[in-house]
C-alpha cells in the first residue's frame, strides 16, 4: 500500500502539504492566515471605494448608467456584462439594506433588536437608487468584481502572514499549555 492520500481531495491535499513543507509553515496556519487575508482584501476595498465614491460623488451617476437600458437599443454581447452588473447592483442594494438597517447607516433607521427582519425590497421606492445607497452599492459591485484578485493576493500574501502574525500568536497562547 502506498502512503501517499487517496481520494477525491488528494491531490489539493498534497498540493497544499508540499506548500505547507516549501513555507515552513503549518497547514492550519496557512488556511487560517489564507482566511484573515481574504476578509480583509473584502473589508478594504469596500470601505475605500465607499468613502471614494462618496467624496467624488460619483455613486448616483455610476448605478443609474448600470441601471438604465435603452430598450430600442439591439442586443450585444455586452447584455451578459450590463446583465451581471445589474445582479450585483440589486444583490447591493439587498445587502445595503440589510446593513443599513441593522446598524442605522446609509440613511436606514436602526432596527430594535429582536424585532423582525422587514420583508427585503428596493432601497427607493421609485426605483431611483440614492446618497449612500448607491455608493454602498458601488463599493460591493467592485469588490465583488475583484475576487480573482482578493483571492489571489490572499494565497500569495498567506505564508509570510502566517510566519509573522499567526504563528507569534499561536506560539503564545499555547505556551502556557506546555508547561
Amino acid at each position: 500500500m502506498s502512503s501517499r492520500p487517496q481520494g477525491q481531495f488528494a491531490a489539493y491535499r498534497n498540493a497544499l502539504t508540499a506548500l505547507s513543507a516549501r513555507t515552513s509553515t503549518p497547514l492550519p496556519s496557512l488556511i487560517l492566515s489564507f482566511g484573515i487575508l481574504h476578509e480583509i482584501t473584502a473589508i478594504v476595498p469596500l470601505v475605500a471605494v465607499f468613502y471614494g465614491s462618496r467624496t467624488l460623488g460619483i455613486g448616483e451617476g455610476l448605478i443609474g448608467v448600470i441601471v438604465s437600458k435603452d430598450p430600442a437599443a439591439p442586443s450585444t454581447e455586452d447584455d451578459w456584462l450590463r446583465g451581471t452588473v445589474r445582479t450585483w447592483v440589486e444583490e447591493g442594494d439587498a445587502w445595503a439594506g440589510r446593513v443599513g438597517r441593522r446598524y442605522g447607516i446609509f440613511g436606514y433607521e436602526k432596527r430594535t433588536p429582536g424585532a423582525p427582519e422587514p420583508p427585503v425590497e428596493s432601497s427607493q421606492p421609485s426605483g431611483r437608487i440614492a446618497g449612500d445607497v448607491a455608493n454602498a452599492i458601488v463599493a460591493y459591485g467592485v469588490t465583488k468584481a475583484l475576487l480573482p484578485v482578493r483571492i489571489g493576493l490572499s494565497l500569495y500574501l498567506s505564508p509570510a502572514f502566517s510566519r509573522r502574525i499567526v504563528e507569534p500568536i499561536r506560539r503564545t497562547l499555547m505556551q502556557p499549555f506546555r508547561r
